[in-house]
């Protein structure tokens, strides 16, 4: 029986190889068994799908809804924010919102006032 306290370098050496080289063979066999599994989910999709596949037509650009003045450019604004300002903006000059036409909407930082 070999004593395991008082083990030489050689015996130690030898015993981590062999743990070292189970354990990659270990990594190995896993590896092999995702590549099967990988290959096999692959075929199965492939089949699964039609034969012909038709590409998705590219969108068409809607067209404004009535009442709109067309599209807003916002520069280092919030859509919430500048939403706010149009509605301050409509209540204070008490016209409704599709009557007035916002080009841009840009915040305007401290330091450039």
């Amino acid at each position: 029986m070999t004593d395991l306290v008082h083990i030489s370098i050689g015996n130690a050496a030898i015993t981590a190889l062999l743990g070292y080289a189970v354990v990659f063979f270990g990594l190995i066999l896993l590896l092999g068994v995702i590549l099967l599994m990988g290959k096999i989910m692959t075929r199965k999709a492939a089949k699964a799908q039609p034969a012909a596949v038709v590409p998705a037509p590219a969108p068409v650009k809607a067209a404004p809804a009535p009442g709109t003045a067309g599209e807003l450019k916002l520069y280092d604004t919030d859509p919430r924010d500048a939403a706010m300002v149009m509605a301050i903006i409509a209540d204070t000059l008490g016209k409704p919102l599709n009557e007035l036409r916002f080009i841009s909407i840009r915040e305007v930082k401290d330091d450039e006032v």
